[in-house]
């Protein structure tokens, strides 16, 4: 928890480091109901939203990942279809082999996993997570630049992912489920920096 919490401030300098400056950079805003990647994010939230909650953490750890990575995967997608910036195309299309990679191992090992435990704890830091999710994105700069807005959404993207599985190290009890969120910690969080710095640069 510390780590996820110690990442959100290095976000925080790195957005405001970045947007300090909007005015020299000529970047303006774009209405968030007119982005794709910001629309593509409401989507994934929406069904989030809808899911029905097993209270086994297992499960809906599970089960809210795959949706979640199918999320960052579509934002990916939109990325390499619409982006310019080799370094930022290059970082989708490693989010979308490693998450689509994930999703597989994730199906892999509910297939048939019986909801056998109720945590309401852990539902509920899901729910709150997934709220925490949707205020951030709601709050960013857009600028209808695809490498920018991607950029952005995914810091958001990721650190929600980071929350998720902090908690779920906290309640989950599969050890497979539990090596993946560790590593997607591990991995999510250099993700954040990595993009971080480009907003910085760029």
């Amino acid at each position: 928890m510390k780590k996820a919490a110690f990442t959100t401030l290095i976000v925080i300098g790195l957005i405001v480091g970045s947007c300090s400056n909007d005015e020299d950079n000529g970047i303006h805003p774009q209405e968030h109901d007119k982005n794709i990647l910001m629309n593509k994010m409401h989507t994934m939230m929406d069904q989030m939203d809808a899911m029905t909650m097993s209270k086994d953490p297992d499960l809906d750890f599970a089960n809210m990942m795959i949706m979640h990575h199918q999320g960052a995967i579509d934002m990916a997608n939109y990325e390499l279809k619409n982006g310019t910036d080799a370094q930022i195309m290059a970082m989708a299309q490693d989010v979308i082999d490693t998450q689509q990679q994930e999703i597989e191992h994730m199906k892999a090992i509910i297939n048939g996993m019986p909801a056998d435990e109720t945590d309401n704890a852990f539902a509920m830091e899901l729910m709150k997570s997934m709220d925490k999710m949707g205020i951030t994105a709601d709050t960013q700069l857009i600028t209808g630049n695809t490498d920018h807005d991607f950029a952005i959404l995914m810091i958001v993207h990721h650190q929600s992912a980071l929350d998720n599985a902090s908690a779920y190290l906290h309640h989950g009890k599969n050890a497979e489920l539990k090596a993946m969120a560790n590593m997607m910690v591990e991995m999510q969080t250099q993700e954040i920096i990595d993009f971080g710095n480009w907003l910085v640069a760029n």
